[in-house]
């Protein structure tokens, strides 16, 4: 065990979030053939296989899935230990905070906010998915993040802070341009885009059950987008609509957003921690949202909300 090193255990971390060795790689700005390497050795080290691999796929063995476990707790409270190291050394305090995309507003707005009250904090913002946050809040590699809180599992904590007025992009040119308000059966005839249900699988549930309340099963595009200025795009372009809250619609530019009716629906956006964290910086990036929800209204819709 000996020869065993840091680093082998996060190219393993992220090999097993990404379970494609190219994807890894690229994450850990190394070449694929280097982290491949790295994870024999890591193998050779333990005296047990931890990865099968084909062409195409990769996935973790039993003896993988037991390890990884350990793996997180291990780098996890390394983490920890660093940011103790460096609070008694005198430097700035630091947080990890998720965000979906860069596209939605109500994290930086919160964030600056907590900024103007800590200068001297230092925020990283990192781009994940909500699932990836789940995770990374309950192994420790992240602090706060932000989402539907409708499937979190135990150990993370939510507050929901906006109900956010949901609509839908078009194209320019598009008949429902022209309605203050597109009443959600008329998507039945319409191509609508979903995230990947791996990557988000709370909001294409809302989407889905929000379609079947006004009486269709969505006919969903078959093409899948990374991020939301990549939808607006493939809108743009007239392949399909997209539902999306109002919190974004500033950042895409060449499509056109009306809010959706009949029945309204508002997309429940909550702050997300672990619930054992009772850090300052953490408490006030919850108390900023719920100064800046009720003094900009975000749950003045809240008892007509689909949570």
């Amino acid at each position: 065990m000996a020869g065993m090193e840091l680093r082998q255990l996060r190219y393993f971390l992220t090999l097993a979030e990404e379970l494609h060795f190219g994807r890894a790689a690229a994450r850990e700005h190394i070449v694929q053939s280097a982290l491949s390497q790295q994870l024999q050795r890591l193998e050779r080290e333990l005296g047990v296989r931890l990865l099968e691999r084909s062409t195409h796929h990769v996935r973790l063995t039993t003896a993988g899935a037991a390890f990884l476990v350990e793996a997180r707790q291990i780098l996890a409270h390394i983490d920890r230990a660093a940011q103790v190291a460096r609070s008694a050394a005198g430097s700035s305090p630091s947080l990890r905070v998720g965000i979906i995309d860069a596209s939605y507003d109500s994290m930086p707005q919160i964030l600056h906010e907590v900024q103007a009250r800590y200068p001297d904090l230092v925020i990283h913002q990192v781009e994940l998915s909500v699932p990836e946050q789940y995770q990374q809040l309950l192994d420790g590699r992240l602090d706060v993040g932000i989402g539907r809180a409708a499937l979190a599992p135990p150990g993370v904590a939510s507050h929901v802070f906006r109900q956010d007025p949901l609509g839908v992009l078009v194209p320019d040119g598009h008949s429902f341009t022209s309605l203050d308000g597109v009443p959600v059966a008329t998507l039945a005839q319409e191509p609508l885009l979903l995230a990947e249900d791996a990557q988000a699988p709370e909001f294409n549930q809302f989407v889905v059950e929000m379609c079947r309340s006004a009486g269709f099963t969505p006919a969903v595009y078959e093409g899948t987008v990374e991020s939301i200025r990549a939808a607006a795009d493939l809108v743009a372009a007239g392949r399909c609509l997209y539902c999306v809250p109002s919190s974004c619609i500033s950042a895409l530019p060449g499509t056109i957003w009306r809010p959706l009716i009949e029945p309204e629906s508002h997309y429940p956006w909550s702050i997300l921690w672990r619930a054992t964290d009772t850090t300052d910086h953490v408490r006030a990036i919850i108390t900023c949202a719920r100064t800046m929800s009720k003094r900009l209204g975000w749950l003045t819709t809240s008892d007509r909300a689909a949570g």
